[in-house]
């Protein structure tokens, strides 16, 4: 029986997928959390299998919290459940540490199948992704960006795009002012912009 945490700001979500799960014969409902801090919180108490977690998160973003799981947890297997886009976020979830990647679009079937894989130590990616990213189609939305920024860029320029100050995104990633500042150079580097305001709007492209 695999033990499963949700986690997920929004309440429906949780709710349903905890109908969902209470009747299922290998997927056990555990309970849910609504932030990435609360996260810890839990597992200190109830040890679960897999984590099903959203990339959009009060107090602490799904990928800074894949990355202190898997070193306060690591034999927690993490699944990132998000209506995030898939080509920009399902690459950069699996170098933060998650085992797997499932839009927010796919139906219940999907989701168990991916939840039985990563408990059995696979890995799990769409069809679709897992065929684009083997033909590394130049037309392939978001690839591009993939190859320009590390997983802690995509991070910050998230935070940016959110209207986030460099002491708030310091806070959250408990990084020092200075470093999110040498991020954000970074990144108007590599996105030929010159200024906040064009790096946000460039963000967007990437559909963030």
């Amino acid at each position: 029986m695999v033990k499963l945490l949700v986690v997920d700001q929004h309440p429906i979500v949780s709710k349903g997928l905890e109908l969902v799960f209470n009747v299922s014969r290998d997927i056990k409902f555990m309970g849910s959390v609504d932030n990435g801090e609360a996260i810890f919180e839990f597992l200190k108490s109830t040890p679960v299998d897999v984590i099903l977690t959203e990339i959009d998160l009060p107090k602490l973003n799904g990928l800074t919290a894949i990355r202190r799981i898997k070193k306060d947890f690591p034999d927690t297997k993490i699944i990132m459940f998000s209506a995030q886009s898939e080509d920009v976020y399902a690459v950069s979830s699996i170098k933060a540490g998650a085992n797997g990647f499932v839009p927010k679009t796919a139906g219940i079937i999907t989701l168990r199948e991916a939840i039985l894989k990563v408990y059995n130590n696979g890995m799990y990616l769409s069809n679709n992704l897992m065929q684009r990213l083997n033909k590394n189609s130049k037309d392939f939305k978001g690839s591009s960006y993939y190859k320009k920024l590390s997983t802690r860029e995509v991070e910050v320029l998230k935070l940016l795009a959110s209207g986030k100050r460099n002491k708030d995104i310091a806070s959250e990633l408990k990084i020092n002012e200075k470093t999110v500042s040498t991020y954000r150079a970074r990144l108007m580097k590599k996105l030929n912009v010159d200024n906040l305001v064009d790096l946000v709007n460039q963000s967007k492209t990437m559909e963030l």
